[in-house]
């Protein structure tokens, strides 16, 4: 699996949804920083569901993440109370873990795009805190911007946005996708060398 795993990190989340569109979570779930200073977000994923303002999942997600995994919350798209902030982005960082992915509110984001290496997409911004930590829905399959997301799911965010892929889709596409990069990286070399664009494109 470490092997799939360091070729897939070489694939962009373009190359990804072109050949896995189900795999694409909703393009409104943003990165806190601005294009061109995103980190890319790498990792298998952790999951907690949440009932806002209940943020129990979160706690318990957290309290079993390991390095180089990916906290993902499925806050069911709400945005009247931040599911985590600077403190729990903070301890997240320390123990080298990849990222985050809220589909619902953070807060604090003025110190959480400070993180460096610690890459964070959310759909809102809410300065309102949670209330209540009862929820215990961890490591369940969740509901991502409309993608389908498990326990060990391979997530891949970018400037462009995000991806979720399966085992068996890992498995299964990239040898097609590596065979895409290799695609575009002819097509760049047959432009840069002045071939007419309609025979680089078999118009």
């Amino acid at each position: 699996m470490d092997g799939l795993l360091e070729r897939w990190r070489r694939i962009p989340v373009p190359v990804v949804v072109d050949l896995a569109p189900e795999s694409q979570i909703d393009i409104a779930i943003r990165p806190l920083r601005p294009a061109g200073l995103q980190h890319v977000l790498f990792g298998q994923a952790v999951t907690a569901r949440c009932t806002p303002p209940d943020f129990g999942a979160v706690l318990r997600a957290i309290a079993v993440i390991q390095p180089g995994q990916v906290l993902v919350i499925d806050a069911a798209g709400e945005s009247g109370w931040a599911m985590i902030g600077d403190v729990l982005g903070g301890h997240l960082h320390r123990i080298g873990a990849a990222g985050i992915v809220c589909d619902g509110a953070v807060r604090d984001t003025g110190n959480l795009v400070g993180m460096a290496g610690l890459s964070i997409y959310a759909r809102h911004v809410n300065p309102r805190g949670p209330v209540g930590a009862s929820g215990d829905q961890v490591n369940l399959p969740v509901t991502i911007g409309g993608c389908a997301v498990s326990p060990g799911d391979l997530l891949i965010g970018d400037d462009d946005g995000l991806a979720a892929l399966t085992p068996a889709q890992m498995q299964r596409l990239i040898e097609p996708a590596e065979a895409k990069m290799q695609l575009e990286a002819e097509w760049i070399r047959r432009l840069a060398a002045s071939e007419p664009i309609a025979q680089v494109f078999g118009l």
